[in-house]
């Protein structure tokens, strides 16, 4: 693992101290020069951009190296610097020249490990009324409306506060707006404790709000995270795991409540004793997160993981605009289609998760713990999907196809669902709900991913901010309108309501553009509309050999 004290002995130029992020040279290195060490070696992903130093643009900006310099603006410094010559062009490296310096810090493990956590405690929250509803309604006397509105609460706070939440993270950074989301999940869960007596339906419900608002800190950082803290081979999986923590939480959330607080509605102090020992047990971990947040989350590594982050911190502070970068996002016509795409798919996994419970009563009651069962397994299920689409997009770079396919099956897994809830063998729901869980949330880390990529560089937070939105829109909708449909027709109904639109939801998807700009980035392919392009990939050793080879002849 690169670590900023393993280049040792490298002679400091006279006049040419390092930048920020960069190393010196010596000047007799090939321009170009990268080094053939892998990542995980002692000198990992250094890099040479054109072999020219901020110092020798300049100078060669002004037409002569020791004649007075015309300085650069901002842009056009970073575009002389990273932007690749002409083909074949050769530019002489020299005493001092610099190099961005990219290593994987081993921090970022203990970063997404943290978040992780105190994601699984926020969907914990989210899900831990609805599973057991008929218990919470006749505890706090309240129809069943109302403890669907306790995970409503969370779809409905996102949608206002997603943009100030994201205005934060893109201008404040991430730690403060990971301390945010643990804290108020912290808070959030203590409130709760206070609520354990039947009249107090409203002290829960202002918990959940609270928990609803920390769930806006928590849902736009997986792809921010793994864009920040990991390398371009491990992004993906990243990312999948991050959001692995957020679908874990879903499924404790599925299996624990049910047995914590069994259906003793005829006794109403244990019921009380039960409730308070699951609200008490989840303020407890929530606490400890919240202190582990505190002291191990760091806002970024020293060094950039990949070059594509290497521009973006290399870019001046001055260029970015939130606002402009909202509008780009919505000028950016494949983004609006994955975003329309991407919330039937996630509102539909959100609705059925709330409602899931109902539907299972109604074909199999008193089933409480089996219904909590069949939530784990579709959870449990999407969790390993979630994995094998991170690893496979790291593998392939598929991101269209492999969206598409996904969203495909996940369109035939709920049709399979649907016809077959009533069929009277409950073991029949357990698989076929598996099979839709593996590739409904299975989804989910693709969406964030392909977002990434064709709106790249705008920033992460913002595009899966926007997306996580129209989840939560789609979700309330979904879920009001799911929720009417089964009690008045059934759950097939309801169901079927949804397949029509994730059908819907597959013709979006399949035109949807796919210009891996992130991707090109990383790999060193120019692209019109992205200014600040790096001459290699720390990554691709085929073509950092066929570069270097190259430039080999070339001096020759």
């Amino acid at each position: 693992m690169a670590r900023p004290d393993d280049e040792e002995g490298t002679a400091m130029v006279s006049g040419h101290p390092p930048a920020n992020g960069y190393l010196p040279v010596p000047g007799d290195a090939p321009a170009g020069k990268v080094s053939a060490e892998t990542q995980n070696g002692p000198t990992a992903g250094c890099l040479a951009l054109n072999g020219v130093s901020r110092d020798s643009t300049k100078a060669t900006a002004s037409g002569t190296p020791d004649g007075p310099k015309t300085p650069l603006a901002p842009e056009e410094e970073t575009q002389a610097r990273l932007l690749p010559k002409d083909p074949g062009e050769e530019t002489p490296g020299g005493e001092g020249t610099l190099v961005p310096r990219i290593a994987l810090s081993p921090r970022r493990f203990v970063v997404l490990l943290i978040f992780s956590a105190y994601s699984l405690v926020n969907a914990f929250q989210w899900i831990q009324y609805s599973i057991i509803s008929n218990v919470f309604e006749g505890f706090y006397n309240v129809s069943s409306l109302h403890i669907d509105w306790l995970s409503m609460v969370y779809m409905l706070a996102y949608v206002p506060l997603i943009f100030p939440a994201t205005w934060l993270l893109d201008t404040r950074g991430l730690r403060l707006t990971a301390l945010l989301g643990s804290g108020l999940n912290c808070l959030g869960a203590w409130i709760k404790c206070g609520s354990v007596q039947q009249h107090l339906f409203w002290v829960t419900m202002l918990g959940q709000c609270l928990c609803s608002v920390a769930q806006v800190f928590i849902l736009g950082l997986p792809s921010h995270i793994a864009s920040v803290w990991f390398g371009p081979k491990e992004v993906s999986t990243a990312c999948a795991t991050a959001v692995l923590g957020n679908q874990l939480g879903t499924a404790v959330g599925f299996l624990l409540p049910p047995v914590l607080v069994p259906n003793t509605q005829n006794n109403t102090q244990l019921l009380a004793r039960n409730i308070s020992t699951m609200f008490y047990g989840t303020s407890a971990v929530a606490t400890l997160l919240f202190i582990l947040t505190v002291i191990a989350f760091k806002e970024k590594p020293q060094y950039p993981p990949s070059q594509a982050q290497a521009v973006l911190q290399d870019s001046p502070p001055g260029e970015y605009s939130y606002v402009k970068s909202i509008r780009n996002l919505f000028k950016n016509i494949p983004f609006v289609l994955l975003l329309i795409s991407y919330g039937i798919m996630t509102g539909a996994f959100y609705s059925v998760s709330t409602l899931l419970n109902q539907m299972i009563l109604t074909h199999y009651e008193g089933e409480e713990v089996n219904a909590g069962r069949i939530g784990l397994t579709l959870v449990v299920a999407g969790m390993v999907g979630s994995i094998l689409c991170g690893l496979w997009l790291d593998y392939t770079k598929t991101y269209k196809h492999t969206t598409l396919t996904v969203y495909i099956l996940s369109f035939v897994g709920m049709v399979i669902f649907t016809f077959t809830l009533n069929l009277g063998h409950i073991i029949i729901v357990f698989v076929t709900g598996g099979l839709l869980g593996f590739f409904m949330t299975g989804y989910l880390p693709l969406g964030f991913e392909f977002a990434v990529e064709i709106t790249y560089p705008e920033s992460e937070g913002t595009s899966s901010g926007l997306l996580n939105a129209a989840a939560q829109i789609f979700g309330i909708l979904f879920t009001l309108a799911q929720g009417k449909l089964t009690s008045a027709y059934g759950p097939r109904t309801g169901n079927v309501f949804l397949c029509v639109w994730m059908f819907g939801g597959i013709i979006l998807t399949a035109l949807i553009k796919s210009d891996l700009k992130r991707h090109n980035i990383n790999k060193g392919i120019t692209n019109g509309d992205i200014k600040a392009v790096p001459v290699d990939s720390p990554t691709d050793q085929e073509s950092k050999t066929v570069l270097m080879s190259k430039q080999s002849e070339s001096a020759i």
